[in-house]
C-alpha cells in the first residue's frame, strides 16, 4: 500500500517503469489479501481446504490470478530494464507510458483469463478421479498447464534480460578502459545490477520452486486424503506463506529504497513548494 501511495501521489515517479512497479503492488496486494481469505477458511471450516468444495473456486481463483499477475509484471520489469539499459541496439524501442499501460492491461487480462479457467467449467466437483488432492476442487491438468509455463516464464526471462544487461554494461566498461575513461560509474551499475538480479532469482526460486515441487507431487502421486494428513498439507500451507513473503520480498527489491521513500513521504506533507524543497533536503 505504501508503494501504491507513493508512486500514485508523487509527479516525478510517473513513469513507464514506475507504472509496472504500481502494478506489481496491486499484484502483491491482490495475493495477500486472497491469500488471507483462504486462511480464515482453513481456519473455520479446514475440511474443504483438504477435500475441497465449492467455496474453495473462488478464492482459488482469486489467489491464481494474483500469482499469474506477479509472474507477469515481473518479466515485464526485466524487459523494460533491458530495453532501457540496451542503447547500443541499432533499433533501440524506447518504453513510453502508453506501453507500460497496455503491458498492465494484457497482463492482467490474460491472468484473469487463465486463472479463472475453474469457474468457467475447468474444474473436478464432479470428476474426483482427476481432481487435485493438495489443491481440490482444482484438476491436476489445469495446474500443470498453469504452474509449468508460467513459473518457466518467470526463471527464464529474467535469466535472459539481467544477464543480458550485465554483459552491456561490462562491455562498456572495457570499451571505457580501453579509451583510458574512468568506468566507476559503469563498475557500480555492473555491480548494482548483479546484486539485485541475484536476489530476485533467490526469492524466485525459494517462492515457487516448492509450489511446483508440490503441484509435480499430486501429479504423480494417487494416495488418498487420509494417506497425506498432516505432513503434505503443513507443507502446502509453507508453499503458500512462501509465495506471500514474496509480496513483502518484492516492495524490498523493486521500489522501496528506505532514504527514498522516507525523503517522499516527508515531502508529500509539505503544502508549500518551499516546505516540499525542505522536506526533500
Amino acid at each position: 500500500c505504501t508503494v501504491i501511495f507513493t508512486r500514485l501521489a508523487t509527479r516525478d515517479l510517473h513513469k513507464p517503469i514506475s507504472i509496472l512497479f504500481c502494478n506489481l503492488a496491486v499484484s502483491d496486494l491482490f495475493t495477500s489479501f486472497s491469500g488471507f481469505w483462504i486462511s480464515m477458511l482453513f481456519i473455520t471450516n479446514p475440511d474443504i481446504t483438504i477435500f475441497g468444495s465449492r467455496d474453495m473456486l473462488a478464492p482459488y481463483a482469486l489467489y491464481t490470478t494474483s500469482i499469474l499477475s506477479t509472474i507477469y509484471n515481473l518479466v515485464s520489469i526485466g524487459i523494460e530494464r533491458y530495453l532501457a539499459v540496451a542503447e547500443s541496439m541499432r533499433t533501440r524501442f524506447r518504453v513510453a507510458r502508453n506501453h507500460s499501460i497496455a503491458v498492465v492491461f494484457i497482463s492482467w487480462v490474460l491472468a484473469f483469463f487463465l486463472g479463472c479457467l475453474p469457474l468457467m467449467g475447468w474444474n473436478c466437483l464432479r470428476a474426483e478421479g482427476s481432481a487435485s488432492l493438495l489443491y481440490s476442487p482444482f484438476c491436476v491438468n489445469y495446474l500443470i498447464f498453469i504452474a509449468i509455463p508460467n513459473v518457466a516464464l518467470a526463471f527464464l526471462v529474467p535469466l535472459f534480460t539481467y544477464l543480458r544487461i550485465i554483459i552491456i554494461l561490462r562491455k562498456r566498461k572495457l570499451r571505457m578502459q580501453a579509451c583510458g575513461q574512468a568506468t566507476g560509474t559503469y563498475k557500480s551499475a555492473e555491480t548494482q545490477v548483479a546484486r539485485t538480479s541475484i536476489s530476485i532469482w533467490l526469492l524466485a526460486l525459494v517462492s515457487y520452486a516448492p509450489f511446483v515441487a508440490s503441484v509435480v507431487f499430486d501429479a504423480t502421486n494417487r494416495r488418498c486424503h487420509a494417506d497425506l494428513y498432516p505432513g503434505v498439507y503443513i507443507f502446502r500451507n509453507c508453499t503458500a506463506m512462501l509465495i506471500t513473503i514474496t509480496c513483502l520480498g518484492n516492495p524490498l527489491l523493486y521500489t522501496l529504497r528506505l532514504r527514498t521513500l522516507g525523503a517522499k513521504l516527508k515531502a508529500l506533507r509539505c503544502p508549500s513548494a518551499a516546505r516540499g524543497r525542505a522536506c526533500t533536503i
